[in-house]
């Protein structure tokens, strides 16, 4: 029977993992959820975008409960996860991707390290991206999860299926995820810029979850929507424009992007204005490598093989 004093040092943690034709991965996500080693009560709402729910994978277990549900708001991410946060129970509000794994321990020391330091609100840790066999860990800084340092670099060590928060505290403060965002992509970007003006974001430290990087992650081909998403995103926080080295990197992302849709006139002039920002930013030479005509597919995996993105 779990005591006052348990529900005090381990209460519920809700769990949204969105999902869209996935089912295989899924299920090895929510599997790797209820594997946690925390101590208290997990509910594990699955958000389904787009897609017939699989009212199978439900759950009645009151320590480790499965919840199934549709994205009733905007389709996509953004919306999947609003939906899943506003049904959600628990006092800490956790997100995890459906091809992502947690590794046990996560969960327990997150929630350790918020409870250490009770002025944060979001609590991250290191990752393990996995891809084509192997593992390659990065791990955050936890002195630079600033908004000055956001502003510089995305710092994609910081990844969704990392995120504890204080539910309330999202929905009330934070303002939950935008879902204007085109296509959802880069809003985990934008819910860090955001939090990191609120309030601090700390670290457990260690790599405690599996990054899967595959053929069929989402975003990979929808290349002028990265571009608009980029575009909205500087617009929405003006203080990029006091970032040079932040507006290069993502001028730079857009130029590689519009580069990759075809779109070479667009192409050469971010890639101008990335040059000016910041000459040394390497973003613009890809750019320009698949402007004229190297597959962008190959420099991604080129970039996967390192644990990194462009």
């Amino acid at each position: 029977m779990t005591t006052h004093n348990d529900e005090h040092e381990y209460p519920l943690v809700s769990v949204v993992v969105a999902t869209r034709n996935r089912p295989e991965m899924l299920r090895q996500a929510i599997a790797a959820i209820n594997q946690s080693d925390y101590a208290g009560p997990i509910e594990t709402l699955v958000v389904f975008d787009q897609s017939e729910p699989d009212e199978t994978i439900a759950d009645d277990d009151p320590h480790r409960r499965v919840r199934v549900m549709r994205n009733t708001r905007t389709p996509g991410l953004a919306g999947g996860r609003n939906t899943g946060a506003l049904a959600a129970s628990g006092h800490w509000l956790a997100l995890c991707d459906d091809d992502d794994e947690w590794f046990p321990a996560k969960l327990r020391l997150q929630v350790k390290r918020l409870q250490q330091q009770p002025e944060a609100r979001l609590a991250t840790c290191g990752i393990a991206v996995h891809f084509e066999g192997e593992d390659f860990e990065r791990i955050p800084v936890e002195d630079r999860l600033t908004f000055e340092a956001f502003l510089d670099d995305r710092m994609t060590e910081v990844h969704p299926s990392s995120f504890v928060m204080d539910r309330a505290w999202f929905i009330d403060e934070l303002g939950m995820v935008d879902e204007d965002l085109p296509g959802s992509y880069a809003e985990d970007y934008d819910v860090l810029l955001r939090a990191s003006r609120l309030a601090p974001i700390v670290s457990a430290g260690q790599p405690l979850v599996r990054i899967n990087w595959h053929p069929s992650t989402y975003f990979r081909d929808r290349w002028k929507m990265i571009d608009e998403a980029l575009g909205f995103l500087v617009d929405k926080h003006p203080e990029f424009q006091q970032a040079p080295t932040g507006l290069a990197r993502i001028r730079g992302q857009q130029a590689f992007a519009a580069a990759a849709a075809g779109e070479r006139r667009r192409a050469l002039s971010l890639v101008k204005e990335t040059v000016m920002l910041r000459p040394t930013e390497k973003r613009s030479v890809l750019a320009l490598v698949v402007a004229a005509g190297v597959p962008a597919d190959f420099l991604l995996r080129l970039a996967h093989r390192f644990g990194r993105g462009i």
